[in-house]
């Protein structure tokens, strides 16, 4: 649960890495792209450009790179060669890499093309409850802190978060503990000490929260066939706060950002 300085280090060469993945995928037309080609092109970057591994194949039984989900899927989608992303699609794209024995966790939602502002709108509501589920992170806050403050923002805003999935502790092992829950209270959960690494990765509905894994065993959906949206960091409580070890370089440091 807790690193070290040294693993640390590590854990933020491999953060970097991952971002690394994502600057390649925005310099990518996805428009007209298979899913597939999207996995193929992510792994072949990911071994043979970074010199790393895609944590994600072969973890429990799941034989891809990421994970893609397409409008009202909410997570896990599988890639496959007859799913081709459209224009007007929302696709998240979640990946993970692994150097030197320790793994980064991160995901981005693309807009792709001509993208209907409800859902332009939904995406960037996520991505604003995810930055203010990290600014509560740092010494002496809690879990429920994170959650309140991700929960809070997206009903404000008119949405719902998923509850049956969440973040999770990261080092050595994809997952471990602490569980990261995306709504809560405040001053409730586990107390954040300096060194703890874990994600936080909120996925945000239209509608309801309510969800359903289909008959592939991995893809989730929304229930009532609205749109999803999730944006996802790997993050380290420091001494005075918190860093965002996947931290792209389009992205804002958190200290300069007003949440």
């Amino acid at each position: 649960m807790v690193k070290t300085p040294d693993e640390l280090a590590l854990m933020r060469q491999s953060g970097q890495l991952l971002a690394a993945v994502f600057t390649m995928l925005d310099r990518q037309p996805l428009a007209g792209l298979s899913t597939m080609a999207v996995n193929d092109l992510v792994e072949r970057y990911i071994t043979l450009d970074l010199a790393a591994r895609p944590a994600s194949k072969g973890q429990y039984g799941f034989q891809y790179v990421l994970n893609c989900s397409i409008n009202h899927v909410v997570c896990h989608g599988v890639p496959d060669a007859d799913t081709i992303i459209r224009d007007g699609d929302i696709i998240n794209l979640d990946i993970t890499l692994e150097k030197n024995g320790f793994i980064a966790d991160s995901s981005k939602t693309y807009l792709v093309g001509d993208v209907a502002p409800a859902a332009r709108r939904l995406v960037r509501v996520t991505q604003e409850a995810l930055w203010q589920g990290i600014a509560q992170v740092r010494p002496g806050a809690h879990l429920g802190d994170i959650g309140f403050a991700i929960e809070r923002h997206a009903k404000r805003n008119g949405y719902s978060v998923v509850r049956d999935y969440c973040g999770h502790g990261i080092g050595r092992e994809m997952h471990e503990d602490p569980q990261v829950l995306h709504f809560g209270r405040p001053g409730t959960g586990l107390p954040l000490r300096e060194g703890m690494v874990f994600t936080v990765e909120p996925m945000l509905n239209q509608g309801s929260r309510k969800v359903s894994t289909q008959d592939d065993g991995w893809t989730v959906t929304t229930n009532d066939g609205k749109l999803s949206a999730q944006f996802e960091h790997t993050v380290a409580v420091t001494r005075t706060g918190v860093e965002v070890l996947t931290l792209r370089p389009d992205e804002t440091p958190l200290s300069a950002r007003r949440v």
